[in-house]
């Protein structure tokens, strides 16, 4: 029978996020609930005509293409994913097509993450099942000065829900302007000032070649050491050697992560050790919400293709 593989369904949620009986009727389903590497996917994507991708966790190298003769659609959830070759896929027959998405969950999860970090509450939370109590204290949101780099799609959210709170916020990226400064309350500032003066500096700008390793040792020696870094972006826009340095000197308060620059996070990584973290599974994005949409349009489009109807194309 023709197979559809829906890879990295870390909670084991796909086949419940959606109605995939219009699929299963022409399809069997292959669930993959683990991450597995490429040696291993190669095999076991072997007989799959459909791959349904969730975002990035998986990438597509021309290399993994070659060795998929099968495969002639690729979904990914959303309508962008940087880690898929595109021209590869073309090359080798495939049709790659994205879904939907439902709300925009990084903000809310940025605000949460940057009140976690700087109240301590995993400590709080560790200590009080020890039987402790009260042996923390951090600084309220309410007055300080928070610093986006990037006020885009995702920075821009951020600076409205951090002006609810009462904070300063000060923005730098390269391509802001006025006008949007303006939208969201944000005084626009040089890089370096940036860094300088956020008290809690939180990242919101794509991976390009010129925003990789853009927060170095440098970027990290210009700011205070009580200020705090988020990053919900992605891992390699900074340099986790120089941020580990950073953290074991004493010279940042604390460092809340989303994403890194190998995910998973490997078992022996040192970030896992590293003082004053809040560590999160790359999990912006992860909603019920998000999931319901992601996978229902990846339904959709499987129906689609295999119908012989256009599809939006990445």
């Amino acid at each position: 029978m023709r197979r559809v593989t829906i890879l990295d369904d870390y909670q084991g949620v796909a086949r419940t996020s959606a109605d995939w009986s219009p699929v299963a009727e022409r399809f069997e389903i292959d669930v993959v609930t683990e991450h597995i590497d490429t040696e291993r996917l190669a095999a076991r994507l072997r007989r799959t005509e459909v791959v349904v991708a969730m975002r990035e966790r998986t990438p597509f190298p021309a290399s993994l293409f070659a060795e998929l003769p099968v495969l002639r659609l690729l979904v990914t959830t959303g309508m962008k994913n940087a880690s898929i070759d595109l021209a590869a896929a073309a090359e080798h027959g495939v049709r790659v097509t994205g879904t939907g998405g439902a709300g925009n969950s990084v903000p809310e999860l940025t605000i949460g993450m940057m009140i976690a970090l700087t109240r301590h509450f995993v400590e709080e939370d560790a200590a009080i099942r020890a039987g402790r109590w009260q042996h923390t204290i951090g600084p309220g949101l309410a007055g300080r000065t928070l610093g986006i780099l990037g006020l885009g799609r995702l920075g821009g959210p951020v600076a409205d829900l951090a002006n609810a709170f009462g904070m300063h916020v000060i923005a730098w990226d390269r391509s802001i302007t006025p006008e949007r400064a303006a939208a969201h309350r944000a005084r626009i500032v040089e890089r370096d000032e940036l860094f300088r003066r956020s008290e809690i500096l939180t990242i919101h700008l794509p991976l390009t070649g010129s925003s990789r390793g853009l927060i170095g040792a440098r970027e990290l020696a210009l700011m205070a050491p009580t200020a705090y870094l988020l990053n919900t972006s992605r891992g390699p826009i900074v340099d986790e050697d120089a941020l580990l340095v950073a953290l074991a000197e004493g010279r940042l308060a604390g460092a809340a992560l989303d994403v890194y620059g190998i995910e998973p996070l490997p078992s022996d990584h040192p970030l896992r050790r590293a003082p004053r973290t809040l560590l999160l599974p790359h999990i912006g994005y992860v909603t019920t919400d998000q999931y319901a949409r992601f996978y229902a349009d990846a339904v959709a489009d499987i129906i689609a293709w295999d119908d012989g109807e256009d599809l939006r194309l990445l």
